[in-house]
């Protein structure tokens, strides 16, 4: 048998990919440390508590005694009640007392306690220690052990040693018992805490899974399907929330890409079929030059437009593209807005219109792209000059503000109505089908305006009344 290395890098990474396992292992890793942590915190307090009984239990008794020789040194009596008598009435907790004169002569000693402790090397480990200390007793018995030197009366000279020695075998098992039942309770929280975790872990990830199968059966034909967060923990209502205005705004712009394809499809056909119109009538039987010219003449004029209206699309694609860089450069606004006026003041004159422009004398100069912005102007006063009848006025004016620059083309056309406003920046929008496209228009050239507008980072506004004419005003910053 052969180990796959691949299946199990697969399978860990599988269980590791889940969020359950993790949840599962977070809370199993916490709880296990916390029981830890906690078990070992209490193990240590009892440790020191039960040291610290011992100490004091040490101590009282040495008290009591140097109490008893200093003040009654002759009364044996109730010396030996405290050294033989007491210990032998204590059932839980043996201890054992040795008094001894200032010649290491023993004078009184608790029974028993030469059979439990080698006095040679009790006398050796407490000769010069400040404090209890622990040794091994003849049958196994832990024992802590302190001696002092106190004296007799009101004696100066004479002193006695007292040995007080006490049996801690019963704490001893006591912690044995409670690191036992420490192990034993350590194993078994670490089989039930990642059973206990992943229940858990299950439980709080089941709305999630409700939101991720509602989100399958989301399809293109079916956006309006929305995940309504009452019901749901706060964090995943919140992220609802931004879901369905995710879904919002996919709705919007798979419906205006229907229209926008439907529109296409329209303004595409239109001139193939009058260019296929045309191709059949001349074919249908034999006709003249001049016939055949017309023919060819018509044909050019809807092929031109069929381009204008390729170019403009692919404008705008490019235009929504992130990867669509400007060509900045220093511009001065107004010498820009007089070439325009150049440009189109011979079709004005023609149509009997006005054309003319208001720039300060101080040059306004931001950074921008030459061609995009002489193409969105170049837009406006087209749609000015199809809408001005004979005898009104076009007017390109510029100012510079704090921080943009303000360009505005006013005209005293047929205006457009209220209704129309929010909707003449969408492509292919015709205030009047039937005029726009005897003149040509794709409906494309304000949404074209916009565009460029939002790659400046700035807007476009419009205001109008109908019968008094149009204003849009173009706001851009002066820097990029």
């Amino acid at each position: 048998m052969f180990w796959n290395a691949n299946s199990d890098t697969a399978l860990q990474s599988r269980f590791w990919g889940s969020l359950a396992f993790r949840l599962t292992a977070g809370y199993a890793f916490a709880g296990l440390l916390l029981f830890f942590c906690a078990s070992a915190s209490l193990y240590l307090v009892l440790v020191t508590e039960l040291d610290r009984s011992t100490e004091l239990f040490l101590g009282d008794k040495l008290n009591v005694l140097r109490t008893m020789l200093r003040e009654r040194p002759d009364d044996w009596d109730a010396l030996r009640e405290e050294i033989e008598l007491e210990s032998a009435a204590r059932r839980y907790q043996q201890f054992y007392i040795r008094l001894l004169d200032d010649h290491g002569t023993p004078l009184l000693t608790t029974p028993g306690m030469e059979e439990s402790l080698d006095l040679a090397e009790v006398a050796r480990h407490t000769q010069g220690q400040g404090g209890p200390v622990l040794l091994k007793g003849r049958q196994g018995r832990s024992l802590r052990v302190t001696a002092a030197s106190i004296p007799v009366g009101s004696s100066l000279t004479k002193n006695d040693t007292i040995l007080v020695a006490v049996d801690i075998s019963q704490q001893e098992q006591l912690l044995a018992r409670y690191r036992q039942w420490f192990w034993t309770i350590l194993v078994a929280t670490f089989a039930i805490f990642p059973m206990v975790g992943y229940q858990v872990a299950r439980h709080g990830i089941r709305p999630l899974e409700e939101m991720a199968t509602t989100m399958q059966h989301i399809r293109s034909t079916n956006l309006r399907e929305r995940i309504l967060p009452e019901g749901y923990p706060s964090e995943l209502a919140s992220l609802a929330g931004p879901f369905n205005e995710m879904l919002d705004r996919l709705e919007e712009s798979f419906e205006r890409i229907s229209r926008f394809s439907a529109d296409i499809a329209h303004d595409l056909r239109t001139p193939v079929n009058n260019i296929r119109g045309e191709a059949e009538v001349a074919l249908a039987r034999a006709r003249t030059v001049e016939e055949y010219r017309d023919v060819l003449d018509s044909c050019l004029e809807e092929a031109v437009r069929l381009s204008d209206l390729i170019s403009d699309l692919l404008f705008l694609a490019r235009a929504e593209s992130p990867l669509t860089h400007l060509r900045r450069e220093s511009v001065d606004v107004g010498q820009l807005l007089c070439g325009v006026r150049d440009y189109y003041e011979v079709s004005a004159a023609e149509g009997g219109v006005t054309f003319s422009t208001a720039v300060p004398a101080q040059p306004v100069i931001a950074e921008l792209d030459r061609t995009l912005l002489q193409r969105a102007v170049g837009n406006l006063v087209s749609n000015a000059l199809t809408h001005t009848p004979a005898g009104g006025s076009i007017v390109l004016e510029t100012c510079a503000e704090p921080s943009a620059i303000r360009i505005a083309v006013s005209d005293t056309g047929v205006g457009i109505p209220p209704e129309a406003l929010p909707k003449v920046f969408d492509r292919f929008f015709r205030v009047d089908t039937s005029r726009s496209q005897a003149s040509g228009g794709t409906g494309l050239g304000l949404a074209i305006v916009q565009s460029i507008m939002l790659l400046h980072g700035g807007k476009v506004e419009i205001a109008s009344q109908p019968g008094r004419g149009t204003k849009v005003t173009l706001r851009m910053p002066t820097a990029a």
